[in-house]
């Protein structure tokens, strides 16, 4: 059975007026027609909704609100969204390609009834829209909410979870919320698809980037209510033997 699966794209904005231009046109970009866009924002006086108006986008919703952080305002995105998936596209970050939305939609027509979730691979960008190389964790053919043991595989914007299956976001988490809802995402769900491309270009300056030490710490809190304690202090020495041997 042929689906043409609508998606919900959401951005999450604050001041990002500087960052925000790619996105948008990644999105004016797509050949793929059966999606909505939805602007999440925090508030921002840098002009950036002034940015994304001007754009030539059709917003489905624009929000600009202060906000509790970035997990309150993606449950604001969820909350308002209607398609058939969630994928979150922040500030900064953009499509690969034109052709992108239409990749993942081909593959999930290509199924019998639509996957709980499609992933993909992802690049990292410098702000001046370089290249910089692969995710240095590959997507693996085969998912499931066990994978993340080995770390987060999937970037979380190259993961797109149907809505009709999709938890809001933790809030208790302020740095690595993401990590706790891909894996419950993927606790509820018995079919994952991989989208044979890359999906997403990353910009390299996330939240977490800027707060290292206690997104790390606040993964181990995650992964180990969801693995449990002692296989979660096992992998976290492996990954530290695994790193001196790639030295």
């Amino acid at each position: 059975m042929a689906h043409k699966p609508k998606f919900s794209i959401i951005t999450i904005t604050f001041n990002a007026a500087g960052v925000i231009e790619p996105t948008l046109k990644s999105v004016l970009e797509q050949t793929y027609s059966n999606y909505e866009y939805l602007l999440i924002d925090g508030g921002s006086t840098d002009g950036t909704v002034e940015k994304a108006k001007a754009s030539g986008i059709e917003f489905a919703h624009i929000v600009s609100e202060r906000d509790n952080g970035l997990y309150d305002a993606m449950n604001k995105g969820i909350k308002l969204a209607s398609g058939d998936y969630l994928c979150f596209l922040n500030a900064g970050d953009s499509f690969y390609s034109p052709q992108t939305l239409q990749t993942i939609a081909d593959t999930a027509s290509r199924e019998e009834e639509l996957p709980h979730v499609l992933y993909g691979e992802t690049a990292e960008v410098d702000e001046a829209r370089n290249f910089v190389r692969m995710r240095r964790l590959k997507a693996p053919d085969k998912l499931t909410w066990r994978s993340f043991k080995d770390g987060m595989l999937v970037c979380h914007q190259a993961f797109y979870a149907r809505r009709d299956i999709a938890p809001l976001y933790d809030l208790k988490y302020r740095l690595s919320a993401d990590v706790d809802w891909c894996i419950r995402v993927m606790k509820a769900s018995s079919k994952l698809v991989k989208v044979d491309a890359v999906v997403v270009n990353y910009l390299q300056n996330g939240l977490s980037l800027k707060h290292h030490r206690a997104s790390l710490v606040e993964r181990f809190r995650i992964m180990s209510s969801h693995y449990g304690l002692l296989p979660t202090i096992g992998r976290h020495i492996w990954f530290v033997l695994r790193a001196v041997i790639k030295r």
